[in-house]
């Protein structure tokens, strides 16, 4: 297999010919825009990795790739919206550097031209695509509803919001490895079992990203550091506060996130002592390596050579650790 780096700069080159000054300008330009911002591309990367992994060259899986890269962007400019998030990955959200409907419509856009990308296979591998493809965007618009409602809950469940993040995130993590499974023609088993590690992995990866939120470098991580506290999710960290945390802290957690008098400043660093003294931070990274354990337990089970084994480990060790 290539190294990680490979596989990214390969992905980057093909987006690089997708995204083009198309017109009219006002809905293609943001298209452009958020797909050039950066980020991790962790999924399109997953997609080709798992294709090789599976036999077949990574370039076969580059429209896989795509489409789950452009899918993930148009959720994240209608996630911007509902949030009113003024930035992504260190620059301006779509909706603040053009404007409401400019967002809407160019996120429609991007959920149809997700879609086109399957066209370029042969009609059993785009239809296995897009099955895939409707049931993972149907259950990431369900979890971005849950994520909605917890905000105006106070009795939402670890269960729940377990459930949550599988469904806004991790779903989509694990169909962009059995994209690439489905490409190389892996077996159905074979399917699954790739399927459930990208889950697995996709969990811990937003447990991180929910610790990041909090304890994360505002430069290095690319959004607004707090955010969550601000928008009274209801995270991993804040669940498990009121889970461990003495009866004071659950009290003055409360306190903290229906307090209007404060500065926003001020409440996300009391929020975050919180976090610490109760050892919800603590537990919220024991969540990342647990979940992440769960993916590994699962790639051993897989009918691949040790040293492409060892590759998917390596990168999901490098999610675990990261903090960006």
């Amino acid at each position: 297999m290539q190294h990680i780096e490979q596989y990214h700069q390969s992905f980057l080159n093909y987006l690089e010919g997708f995204v083009v000054d198309k017109e009219p300008n006002n809905l293609y330009a943001p298209i452009n825009y958020i797909l050039k911002l950066g980020g991790k591309r962790l999924r399109p990367i997953l997609t080709l990795m798992t294709a090789e992994a599976f036999n077949e060259e990574a370039n076969k899986a580059l429209n896989a790739a795509l489409s789950v890269e452009v899918f993930h962007n148009f959720s994240l400019v209608h996630d911007d919206i509902m949030d009113d998030a003024p930035l992504r990955r260190g620059k301006k959200t779509v909706h603040e550097n053009w404007d409401l409907n400019t967002g809407i419509l160019s996120g429609d856009a991007m959920l149809i031209m997700a879609y086109q990308l399957f066209e370029n296979y042969e009609p059993i591998t785009f239809q296995a695509l897009a099955k895939l493809f409707s049931k993972t965007a149907l259950e990431v618009c369900e979890g971005q509803q849950y994520d909605i409602d917890f905000e105006t809950r106070d009795d939402v469940t670890i269960a729940e919001y377990l459930k949550m993040i599988e469904y806004k995130t991790a779903v989509l993590v694990g169909a962009a490895m059995k994209m690439g499974a489905i490409v190389a023609k892996a077996s159905e088993e074979d399917q699954n079992t790739i399927y459930n590690f990208g889950r697995y992995l996709g969990i811990a990866f937003q447990l991180q990203d929910d610790y990041l939120d909090a304890f994360g470098n505002p430069e290095t991580f690319g959004k607004q550091v707090g955010g969550d506290i601000l928008e009274n999710k209801k995270t991993y960290l804040y669940l498990k506060t009121l889970e461990l945390g003495s009866k004071e802290n659950k009290v003055e957690l409360l306190s903290s996130i229906n307090d209007s008098s404060i500065s926003n400043d001020d409440k996300v660093s009391a929020v975050k002592i919180l976090f610490d003294v109760s050892g919800a931070s603590k537990a919220t990274l024991n969540a990342v390596k647990d979940y992440t354990n769960k993916a590994f337990g699962i790639l051993k089970s897989l009918d691949i050579p040790e040293e492409k084994k060892a590759m998917l480990q390596n990168f999901g060790e490098n999610l675990m650790n990261r903090r960006v």
